[in-house]
């Protein structure tokens, strides 16, 4: 026990330090990792699952804590004028949560080494929920709990104690908000199968959010898990010089846990968001009903077979066929159709089975959403990218109506990618994309669509391919982008065909000459061996 907390105590000293120095600019690119190697020695052997919800409640608490302080702060400065900074109107104006002096991190930090400070904590949630009604039943509060050892809660505090300290606020929040994400990583990562239930890798979603460019509208998830898809798309809104808020965002999740990192992730970035909750699910107990998006994002759960269609065997959403009970995939599809704005664009995961598969009815469905000319490119990804399973996936892009806005060019056409050579070897199960990737699978899209700036599209054997409705007619109606794209064009080396096989020919005999010489000398070894 000794030897684990003077480790971990090693480790705080190096991620302070990397905190402090760097601004969290992204010069250094780091310190996340380092500050999740500190935070991860002193899980010690709690569960990954349990030890999420403690880590990540301090960061929101650390978060919130800094927001208020500096709007304090300003306050403070301008009393002479008629502030107050005790008026939590103040603060609720300006989108700030209010904090009370009893959960004031300085407090806590200060309290940090009593033995008490479990119940400090717990306490310091309680009273951000009591003032805070957007946030009732959100935050962690079994900090108090034997189980968890006050000690190491105390480091976790002081670790996470010089974090985006003396950054501009803005800087502040968007530290906080890369720890939080990254951490998000890390506990699906050590979950495995369970993690990916919350946690969708943000390359892949940056592939999606990249093809849909949500500039602003109305973005909607059913399946929100931890809201990474919400996250993203702001991030891009910001990249593209727009603002929060630009877009309004609906999204649902059925597991309360789930739904609990979703508040967090999101206030955590300053996004206002509608993210509701029901234990049914979006199926069952959709909460938002009349909703028209303008873009869909989503990660449903691959091959739900416990979805209860039969329930809903006559349900208004299945305009191209009743899903088969025994697995959700287009029941999803038909759901997104169903919540599109007629110049509505929906990106999500399916798994792969769902662009060929004839059981139980989908083929027949499939074939109807094909027909109606509704998508508009399928993007095949590689294996092990996601931490719920080492399959490779597909990304389905569905269009309300081709015959609107920017869609009317391709009417009949759908694009196929194939993205399955792409990305590397993150460690021995996890692969990723890297930005370069994901910009050339958009930008192909991009390109094939005509937007502006996005050059001259052309089928890239190999990779891409503009195919219209007659030869997916001819394929079946399956929709695997292999079947399109065709091989890659090998380079010729000029190398003349004669001498080619000439050259061959003579290096395969010296290898097969090779190989027996290997095997006399091994035949003899053998026999030596025998004699001995």
């Amino acid at each position: 026990m000794a030897r684990g907390r003077q480790a971990a105590s090693r480790q705080n000293g190096k991620s302070n330090a990397v905190t402090k120095s760097g601004d969290g600019s992204g010069g250094d690119l780091g310190f996340e990792a380092k500050l999740w190697a500190a935070a991860d020695a002193l899980r010690n052997n709690m569960d990954a699952a349990e030890y999420k919800h403690t880590v990540l409640g301090l960061l929101f608490l650390k978060y919130i804590s800094d927001a208020f302080e500096a709007k304090h702060a300003e306050l403070q400065a301008q009393v002479k004028e008629g502030a107050d900074p005790e008026d939590q109107d103040e603060y609720s104006a300006s989108n700030i949560f209010w904090v009370p002096k009893e959960a004031r991190w300085a407090y806590l930090r200060a309290n940090a080494p009593q033995p008490t400070i479990g119940k400090l904590v717990d306490d310091a949630m309680a009273a951000i929920e009591r003032d805070n009604p957007s946030l009732k039943g959100v935050l962690p509060r079994d900090y108090a709990r034997p189980a968890l050892d006050k000690h190491r809660l105390a480091q976790l505090i002081n670790l996470f104690s010089d974090l985006g300290l003396g950054a501009p606020a803005d800087r502040a929040r968007d530290i906080l908000g890369r720890v939080y994400e990254y951490f998000l990583s890390q506990f699906a990562s050590a979950e495995g199968k369970k993690g990916g239930q919350f946690y969708t890798p943000a390359h892949v979603v940056r592939i999606l959010v990249a093809i849909l460019a949500p500039y602003q509208g109305r973005v909607y998830d059913p399946c929100c898990g931890s809201g990474g898809m919400f996250v993203q798309s702001e991030k891009f809104i910001l990249e593209h010089r727009g603002r929060i808020g630009d877009i309004s965002i609906y999204g649902q999740e059925s597991n309360y846990t789930t739904w609990r990192l979703a508040k967090m992730n999101l206030a955590i970035r300053g996004i206002d968001a509608h993210i509701a909750w029901n234990e049914q699910g979006s199926f069952i107990k959709d909460e938002f009903p009349d909703l028209k998006a303008d873009y869909v994002l989503a990660n449903p759960p691959f091959n739900d077979s416990d979805w209860r269609g039969d329930q809903l065997r006559t349900d208004k959403r299945w305009v191209y066929g009743a899903p088969p009970a025994g697995n959700a995939n287009f029941a999803w599809v038909q759901h997104f159709i169903h919540h599109l704005a007629p110049t509505g664009l929906a990106g999500f995961v399916l798994a792969n089975g769902s662009m060929s598969s004839n059981q139980s009815g989908e083929g027949e469905i499939r074939k109807a959403i094909i027909e109606a000319d509704l998508v508009d490119c399928m993007v095949a990804l590689p294996g092990q990218l996601f931490y719920s399973t080492q399959i490779p996936v597909c990304l389905w892009f569905i269009v309300r109506n081709k015959r609107n806005g920017r869609f009317r060019d391709r009417l009949g056409e759908t694009l196929f990618i194939d993205a399955r050579k792409l990305g590397h070897l993150r460690d021995r199960t996890h692969r990723e994309l890297t930005d370069e990737e994901v910009a050339r699978i958009a930008g192909a899209y991009h390109a094939w669509r005509g937007d502006s700036g996005a050059g001259k599209y052309e089928d890239v054997p190999g990779f891409c391919k503009s195919a219209k409705l007659n030869e997916i007619q001819q394929h079946g109606h399956v929709l695997t982008p292999g079947r399109y794209v065709g091989a890659e064009v090998v380079e010729d080396d000029d190398e003349p065909f004669e001498e080619k096989m000439a050259r061959l020919t003579a290096l395969l005999k010296e290898q097969q000459a090779e190989a027996m010489k290997l095997d006399r000398l091994i035949i003899d070894n053998l026999k030596d061996l025998g004699n001995g």
